[in-house]
């Protein structure tokens, strides 16, 4: 079970780390800041080092088990050796958009009474789905609610409950699709707002921003509808 530094330094942009294992599928490593695909976050890119050689990660996904992690190299690079240490990078400026994103879906979730559907986060746009009737909600008005609470700054925090108190507040998830990850007897959690006033708090293991202030302004650019009860929400960041 590699070490997952983006859990508790998710501001981290480079590490050190020793290969465990290499082959076709991926470099596996003790230690890593590379976030692997999941619960519509994209997997990091980025570059491992190892002696004077350099080799480009083109994405991060996870293997046969729930943490195993696969750094993808591009098709026909050489491997490095088992044992070898390496320095690792991931490219910043992408993953801060990813959290950026990540975090303001959490935010929409304090605005929409429905369970979340589906979700891709992208650097630029994302999307996210609700199982929530059409004509519910309007663009113009969520895109105002959701500045004022990006604006208010709130705290956003990562924590860990014990799958037996996940069980016994199943409120928590607010998703259809993706279920928390479970077996290791513990689920982390991100919370938005403070004791006084919480907007958002739900399991979750992607990477976010430290505050809503952080996001930026952003907007929601179309609502689509999606089956009956489905719509789909697409999110920007607005430059304006």
């Amino acid at each position: 079970m590699p070490e997952k530094l983006f859990y508790d330094h998710p501001y981290d942009q480079s590490f050190s780390a020793k290969v465990i294992a290499a082959d076709e599928n991926g470099i596996r490593l003790d230690r890593t800041l590379f976030y692997a695909t999941s619960g519509g976050q994209p997997g990091d890119t980025g570059t491992l080092k190892v002696a004077n050689e350099n080799f480009k990660v083109v994405t991060t996904r996870k293997g046969d088990g729930p943490d195993d992690i696969l750094h993808v190299l591009e098709d026909g690079a050489p491997l490095p050796a088992i044992g070898a240490e390496v320095s690792g990078e991931i490219n910043w400026e992408t993953r801060h958009k990813y959290m950026r994103m990540h975090t303001s879906m959490h935010l929409m979730c304090s605005l929409i009474e429905g369970y979340a559907t589906g979700g891709q986060i992208g650097a630029e746009k994302s999307r996210v789905d609700f199982d929530v009737p059409a004509g519910t909600y309007d663009k113009e008005t969520l895109t105002e609610q959701i500045n004022e609470l990006i604006k208010a700054d709130y705290p956003v925090i990562s924590g860990w409950i014990s799958e037996e108190e996940l069980e016994a507040n199943p409120q928590l998830i607010r998703t259809m699709s993706v279920k928390p990850p479970s077996g290791a007897g513990k689920v982390r959690t991100i919370r938005i707002g403070t004791e006084e006033k919480r907007i958002d708090y739900q399991p979750c293991g992607g990477t976010h921003v430290k505050s809503t202030g952080e996001i930026g302004p952003i907007r929601i650019s179309k609502i689509e509808n999606k089956g009956k009860q489905n719509r789909r929400f697409h999110i920007v960041f607005d430059s304006v």
